[in-house]
């Protein structure tokens, strides 16, 4: 069934594998998100159940950061060819998240919540150009594509900042700053919002016309991304619905890019190790695996730092771990927690562009 999702390559729309594979785990997701936040309503009343907590940040939110390493340090060719920078990022992301947590505990979150954010706006970006990739597109047509992909995302954050307090916050209460400008500025960003999108329309438009084509994939991308980014954040001030459309949207997508990349590998002849062939040939392993490395990670969290979720972990005995309030020791131990977090944004910024000994497995 795998195979048949990922080889089916007929169609003239620029699939990254197939309409059965990219509709269901890189587009749908941002565009159900949506719709079930209409359900649900925009007035704060749906907090976060620990069921919901379960499913949104430990199954798709924590375990997609994991997805990472089978780009990176599972991968021995790409570790081997980039090998410097695979231990420096690390390093260099602790080192400073140390730093920044002795000057106190805000610094550092502000700094973890401003890289998540630029990620997550360039990780649409990054689908965005994937679905272009085969258009011969005039300068007008390529800035069109940015100005709308940037305008859908960085216009909710500017939003956002200009109506703080939320009852959602990216990480931690005060991790954006709260400053007037943001008061001042947000009218005509708004503005500007709706005007790049009505200029975008006009150019599919015109270029539909044109070149009697319509580009579905980068459409319904853009589509899912103004929906879920105007809705979990402008129109509703709920911490479900922002869970719900931030998480799901962002890293149901990238699991799957991953997995589609290492599929798209071994038919170039890419090849891995008996246990890494059972991760990446059967979809529920690929996937649980991520979700034990994530139960790990967030049974440390809860046990040492937060202590929110304590009968979850329970079984593992994560709630017999100590309390640490030990500003010292914090200062240390919340960067080495967050060290796959943070590892993940920096580099997801390199990691579709590294190549193996062959130049032959850039997605790009």
């Amino acid at each position: 069934m795998t195979a048949g999702l990922i080889n089916a390559r007929s169609s003239k729309q620029p699939w990254l594998s197939s309409p059965l594979f990219d509709l269901p785990f890189i587009l749908a997701p941002a565009l159900l998100t949506s719709l079930l936040s209409l359900y649900f309503g925009g007035d704060g009343s749906e907090e976060l159940s620990l069921a919901s907590w379960v499913i949104l940040v430990l199954m798709v939110d924590v375990a997609h950061v994991y997805a990472t390493l089978y780009r990176t340090y599972f991968d021995k060719e790409a570790f081997a060819t980039n090998k410097t920078l695979l231990i420096a990022i690390p390093l260099l992301c602790f080192v400073l998240g140390v730093l920044l947590y002795s000057l106190g505990a805000l610094f550092f979150w502000r700094a973890m919540a401003y890289l998540a954010v630029f990620h997550f706006v360039r990780q649409q970006y990054g689908f965005m150009a994937l679905y272009a990739r085969k258009e011969l597109r005039s300068r007008f047509a390529i800035f069109a594509d940015q100005a709308a992909i940037y305008a859908a995302t960085l216009y909710p954050i500017i939003y956002w900042h200009a109506h703080l307090p939320r009852h959602f916050n990216w990480f931690v209460e005060g991790d954006f700053i709260s400053l007037g400008i943001f008061d001042t500025i947000e009218p005509f960003c708004r503005l500007l919002y709706f005007s790049i999108l009505l200029f975008y329309a006009f150019k599919e438009v015109r270029v539909t016309l044109k070149n009697g084509f319509f580009n579905w994939p980068r459409n319904l991308l853009l589509l899912g991304t103004i929906f879920s980014w105007w809705l979990g954040i402008v129109w509703s001030n709920s911490d479900l619905i922002f869970t719900m459309t931030n998480v799901v949207s962002h890293g149901i997508p990238y699991m799957a890019l991953v997995w589609l990349f290492h599929h798209g590998r071994r038919s170039e002849g890419g090849s891995f190790d008996f246990f890494k062939n059972c991760l990446l040939n059967f979809a529920p392993a690929f996937f649980l695996f991520l979700v034990l490395l994530a139960y790990v990670e967030e049974g440390f969290w809860d046990g040492l730092v937060w202590r929110e979720h304590l009968a979850f972990f329970a079984p593992f005995r994560f709630d017999q771990l100590p309390a640490i309030t030990d500003a010292a020791t914090l200062s240390v131990l919340v960067p080495l927690l967050s060290l796959p977090q943070s590892t993940h944004y920096v580099l997801d910024g390199f990691i579709w562009k590294l190549k193996d000994r062959d130049n032959r497995f850039s997605v790009y």
